[in-house]
């Protein structure tokens, strides 16, 4: 193979970042170990919330009170999850507000990792003790990490990389929590039948210790970008209002399209993920579900790191992020349509890992360089609300949807599905429209 070119060309522009952008191989490090710790504790989430015992998921005081007044819990356990983590986003918006407002970067990213570690070792005692209703409460407090956790990663990221830099090392920074993907899976597939569920909180915790240390090595690099680009440092406090994030998502065409693009995208995952527990269910033993989860996860994050190595950054570096955005979007409609004519078990799972790859290899990718280009109160306040309160305002009113549709059979809900892709699909056209509109980036021009 001729030197420069393939597979070996790919590489040795990934060598030349990381001897260029140092912080670039503790950035890999930070997703990485943030992603085995998620994806660690994913398939120990999914297994509890189609658990065939109710009591396994609620409180027994809980499932009374619904028998009380003529309701089985258990055929409304998603719903009630999605709704329970929406109003639990919607309390915490405010209070994740109020501190990046009040705090500089410094203070208020190590506390948002030291809260979520906290709480793993409280699960840690919750599971070893099999305390009643835990499955809920772990549920619901996994959705709030996955999303907080991430979404300040990413704006994080956002404050080191110009977008140059970042459509050249996104597709990299993804790779490592990819691998990430890959590994939690693997780890839990491997351990939580000799070590138990609750030893798997501990795991987690010390993933997260790891991306503390990337946080403090990463300071310098950020303090550098701010001092590039000339705004205000990342170490004074951001200010503004708790609230700040909606009242952007309402001004900003951009940011609103940003919303839609993510309410709908959180629609076609929510139907496939109602549709994949269905079928986990018939699975009696937690341990077998846990380890049917661990395996779509492998597949996905497999698929997402091969796409990332060879075509995230060509895709974006040579044509913007239009094609990342809108082919996902576009392949999640061709999906749905297959599944409404034919929803079988089989390409359910196929339509899932497909899902999930173009999100997470492109889709996602191309919407973090856009937030390079944004003020940091949009990079952390509006990005932030839309990943959470609009991401699980999505969850619960699909739950739900899904719930009314799913009396008619599965070709109606995949029916249903396709309108909700063509949404999806209409509002990553807008977010192509409205990013071109942005200024040029201020820092200064990327040499490669």
């Amino acid at each position: 193979m001729t030197p420069g070119t393939g597979t070996d060309g790919r590489f040795d522009h990934l060598r030349g970042a990381l001897r260029e952008v140092p912080a670039l191989g503790w950035s890999f490090l930070y997703f990485f170990s943030l992603l085995t710790g998620y994806y660690v504790l994913r398939p120990v989430r999914d297994a509890m919330a189609a658990s065939s015992n109710v009591e396994d998921v609620f409180a027994p005081s809980l499932v009374a009170w619904f028998q009380g007044h003529g309701i089985e819990l258990q055929a409304f356990t998603l719903q009630v999850l999605f709704t329970t983590t929406f109003v639990v986003m919607l309390v915490l918006q405010p209070v994740y507000g109020a501190l990046v407002s009040h705090y500089p970067r410094r203070v208020f990213l190590p506390v948002v990792y030291l809260f979520f570690m906290a709480c793993l070792v409280c699960f840690y005692f919750a599971f070893q003790a099999d305390l009643p209703g835990r499955g809920a409460v772990f549920f619901v407090w996994t959705a709030v990490f996955n999303l907080f956790a991430v979404a300040v990663f990413w704006s994080y990221m956002g404050d080191i990389y110009d977008n140059l830099q970042a459509r050249r090392l996104y597709g990299f920074i993804g790779a490592g929590g990819t691998v990430g993907g890959l590994t939690g899976p693997v780890l839990t597939k491997l351990l939580v039948v000799e070590v138990g569920v609750a030893n798997m909180m501990l795991v987690s915790v010390g993933f997260l210790a790891i991306c503390l240390l990337c946080i403090t090595r990463l300071a310098p690099a950020a303090r550098a970008a701010d001092q590039r680009r000339g705004g205000r440092s990342g170490d004074d406090a951001m200010g503004g209002s708790v609230v700040e994030g909606l009242r952007l998502i309402w001004r900003d065409p951009l940011l609103r399209a940003m919303a839609v693009v993510m309410f709908f995208g959180v629609g076609v995952g929510t139907l496939l993920y109602n549709e994949q527990r269905e079928i986990a269910m018939r699975v009696a033993q937690d341990t077998f579900r846990t380890a049917f989860y661990s395996n779509i996860d492998l597949w996905i994050n497999l698929l997402v790191l091969v796409i990332q190595v060879f075509i995230t950054r060509p895709l974006l570096t040579r044509f913007g992020v239009a094609p990342a955005l809108l082919l996902p979007a576009l392949a999640i409609l061709g999906g749905f349509a297959v599944l409404a004519a034919s929803p079988l078990p089989l390409m359910v799972a196929i339509v899932q890992i497909a899902t999930r790859a173009g999100e997470f290899s492109l889709a996602k990718p191309a919407r973090e360089t856009i937030y390079t280009r944004v003020d940091r109160e949009s990079r952390y306040k509006a990005k932030a609300a839309i990943e959470t309160a609009v991401y699980r305002g999505g969850d619960v009113s699909f739950a739900w949807l899904h719930k009314g549709l799913a009396v008619f059979g599965s070709n109606v809900v995949f029916g249903a599905g396709v309108l909700v892709a063509a949404g999806m699909t209409f509002g990553a056209w807008r977010l192509v429209r409205e990013q071109a509109k942005l200024p040029p980036d201020k820092t200064a021009p990327d040499p490669h």
